[in-house]
């Protein structure tokens, strides 16, 4: 799969207004002209396009790209031209309401961003919602679902390669002594999961694996269908294989009896830029079709021409 294509000569921002505002003029909507532009456009130069657009013409971009669309293109290509932390500031609130809610989305903004990323997506909340993205996860949420996304939306992990071995081997055994015990909404379970840097727990996971004979997450299964547990295997992927979790989440959404395009436009926005090439790989694998080819498959119209230029695969 390629990745986000963009052109060899990329016009300057004012000419990409220009064109905008061209799309948007007469009758109907250029659609594919806001694709060509906008799905063609790196984070930093469509920050430059939403600025430039606003001092040339005293409008919003995003509340005019707001009124020419609909539905569930409309929904990908906002996201998009969003900034990355005001994308997920946005994600996260709207994760927060009722009949919107997701433990899943927090989840993955947690643990799927860096340190300096999540702290700026807990900035733009503050800038955007006058209240810190915490205290409305904790609002919203409660039990064992608040005692663990509340911490791990307040870390700030270490980022360096470095790994302790013997603080792996002591926290694997604290794991395997707490699944054992079934006390899966204990204390030193989530501060583990909460503190420790990627590699550190990629580290004690895999000491796990050779000291008790099975993945962690296999042994996080005793009740399938509990949420809790749920939740707590897929932080583990997110932290440690992100590609895995995010090929589930399409192959979901896709193989759902009707499109859950929610899901599907979420993963191809906020991966695009990210590892989108890899889940791609990890879809052909497990499904043994092109992950383009399923999207396809499964949308049509403008929705689908966005999704497959920002997948790489588009014609425009």
């Amino acid at each position: 799969m390629a990745t986000l294509k963009l052109p060899s000569t990329v016009p300057s921002p004012s000419e990409d207004c220009e064109q905008l505002r061209k799309a948007f003029a007469g009758w109907g909507t250029n659609e594919d002209l806001i694709i060509q532009i906008l799905a063609h456009r790196n984070g930093a130069q469509r920050k430059k396009i939403q600025e430039t657009y606003s001092e040339t013409y005293g409008e919003d971009l995003l509340k005019d790209l707001d009124s020419e669309l609909s539905s569930d293109f409309q929904r990908a290509v906002l996201l998009w031209t969003l900034e990355p932390a005001e994308r997920d500031a946005y994600l996260v609130n709207e994760a927060t309401k009722k009949l919107t809610a997701s433990n899943w989305v927090i989840m993955e903004v947690a643990c799927t961003r860096s340190s300096d990323q999540l702290l700026c997506a807990r900035k733009a909340y503050h800038a955007k919602y006058k209240k810190s993205l915490e205290e409305d996860i904790a609002h919203h949420t409660s039990g064992d679902f608040r005692k663990l996304l509340v911490p791990l939306v307040s870390a700030f992990r270490y980022e360096g390669d470095e790994v302790n071995m013997s603080l792996a081997k002591s926290e694997a055994k604290t794991f395997h002594q707490k699944i054992c015990d079934k006390a899966y909404n204990d204390d030193e379970v989530i501060r583990i999961l909460a503190t420790r840097s990627k590699p550190q727990l990629n580290a004690t996971f895999n000491h796990y694996n050779d000291q008790f004979g099975n993945a962690i997450t296999k042994d996080l299964k005793a009740d399938p269908e509990d949420e809790y547990l749920k939740l707590l295997r897929s932080i583990i992927k997110c932290l440690t294989v992100p590609e895995k979790y995010y090929e589930k989440v399409l192959r979901l959404a896709i193989n759902k009896l009707g499109t859950d395009e929610k899901a599907l436009t979420r993963v191809v926005v906020t991966r695009a830029e990210v590892d989108l090439q890899r889940i791609a790989e990890e879809y052909q694998r497990r499904n043994s079709v092109p992950l383009e080819r399923a999207v396809a498959g499964d949308t049509s119209g403008d929705y689908e021409k966005m999704l497959l230029a920002l997948m790489g695969h588009g014609d425009a």
